[in-house]
């Protein structure tokens, strides 16, 4: 009786009734045939079931048969159970996203995320970007709509967009090139070097007449301190433009150039985009330092990765690993510094060299009295007449305790004299 009550529970589309009328029936012999009738079994198995006359042996044939039909029926709900289970997680999954989605709402939160992405879609539009661009864009900010916040890539894409909407895709410095002007503030900020300043004088006439032509890519070397660095600094004042320096020195990941796919954990754009978004304009002045300081490791090699964004003819369409957009960098003015021609060929092929060989002893005392002098007295606070150094004391400094090509030890050496200075008028305050 109790496995037949098992069985019947075990079958959804058996009739209420028959689990009543096995409990009801009184004698064992009436319950075998009741039970035996009921089971899906062959026709000669009831012929057998009929034919056994003893009732014990005719009870446990009927055990037998509802035994083998409980294990099947056993397994085939623990296969359902299983199904039904992963239907209903998903059920359950959709349902709690739903009331999520009405709990946020109650809170308004839901409304600060709609008001967010409506933001991020009216900061696209309004960037400039390319056509192309602003696809990629319109597309990532749908996968971010329909992105729970919790989810691991929803700060990936949200900082994805953020890159995108704050490159300057058309934003630019109207360039004001005065020839006479631009020789002055060259003038104001370096001492000697009429070949160099003429040769940069050439230069921008040469952008002033033709800004849509293809101009050279200069490349200062020379020994440190002869002031590669800061001419680069007086070109981008006397073009007004902005002006961003790029250290490669110790750069031997060609990622750091190309940034790294969005694929890894905290991946960023190059050093190129970087720049680019730090000047906030799409034509600055942009001075990649160190070039032979460049190495090459397991990672690739960065100055294969240069080749394009030094190359006029390619760097028009420039991409960037993490953006998986192309940036036009044909506006950017590259100028490049060196110590050696320490490079390979193919990269000095893209560059117009300019040698900087160094100072002479007059040319430092010049730049001492006109530079070097005035920055230390104005970054140790000293006032006007405190302290003066004489033109002898300058020369027997660069001859006898300098003998570098550029002028920073130069500069240490005065600011030196110039703490001692300090020291000594302290002393006379204290007593």
């Amino acid at each position: 009786r109790e496995r037949a009550l098992e069985a019947v529970e075990l079958l959804p589309q058996a009739p209420r009734e028959l689990a009543e009328t096995i409990r009801s029936v009184p004698a064992a012999a009436q319950l075998c045939d009741l039970v035996a009738s009921t089971m899906d079994i062959t026709a000669a198995e009831k012929q057998e079931v009929l034919e056994t006359f003893e009732l014990v042996r005719r009870l446990d044939r009927v055990l037998e048969f509802l035994n083998e039909r409980l294990r099947v029926m056993r397994l085939t709900k623990e296969l359902g159970d299983a199904t039904r289970g992963s239907l209903e997680k998903r059920q359950r999954e959709a349902l709690l996203r739903e009331q999520l989605q009405t709990i946020r709402k109650e809170l308004g939160e839901d409304e600060e995320g709609a008001a967010d992405g409506e933001e991020l879609r009216k900061q696209i539009e309004a960037a400039g970007m390319p056509e192309e661009v602003a696809e990629a864009a319109r597309k990532e900010l749908r996968r971010l709509e329909r992105m729970p916040e919790a989810a691991a890539e929803h700060g990936m894409i949200r900082s994805y967009l953020d890159w995108l909407i704050e490159l300057p895709w058309a934003k630019e410095t109207e360039d004001r090139i005065d020839v006479v002007e631009a020789r002055q503030v060259l003038d104001e900020d370096h001492f000697d070097l009429d070949k160099i300043k003429q040769r940069i004088i050439e230069y921008l006439a040469v952008r002033k007449l033709a800004p849509e032509g293809r101009s050279p890519i200069l490349c200062f070397v020379g020994p440190p301190g002869v002031g590669k660095t800061s001419l680069g600094q007086s070109i981008a004042r006397a073009m007004g433009r902005k002006f961003v320096r790029v250290s490669l020195g110790g750069v031997h990941d060609e990622s750091e150039i190309r940034g790294h796919r969005r694929t890894y954990v905290g991946a960023l754009p190059g050093n190129i985009i970087q720049a680019i978004r730090k000047a906030g304009t799409r034509n600055p002045v942009m001075m990649l330092d160190e070039m032979d300081k460049l190495g090459t490791g397991f990672h690739g090699d960065p100055s294969a990765a240069l080749l394009e964004v030094l190359d006029p003819e390619q760097n028009g369409t420039f991409n960037d690993h993490y953006l998986e957009v192309d940036y036009d960098l044909s506006d950017v003015m590259f100028i490049t510094t060196a110590n050696s021609l320490n490079m390979p060929q193919p990269l000095l092929d893209r560059m117009e060299i300019i040698r900087l060989e160094g100072y002479t002893e007059d040319e430092k005392v010049e730049i001492a009295k006109r530079h070097l002098l005035p920055k230390v007295i104005e970054s140790h606070s000293l006032k006007e007449g405190e302290w003066t150094v004489e033109d002898s004391a300058l020369r027997d400094l660069v001859r006898y305790y300098t003998r570098e090509s550029g002028v920073r030890s130069l500069e240490r050496e005065i600011a030196k004299l110039a703490r001692k200075a300090v020291r000594e008028i302290e002393l006379k305050k204290a007593t």
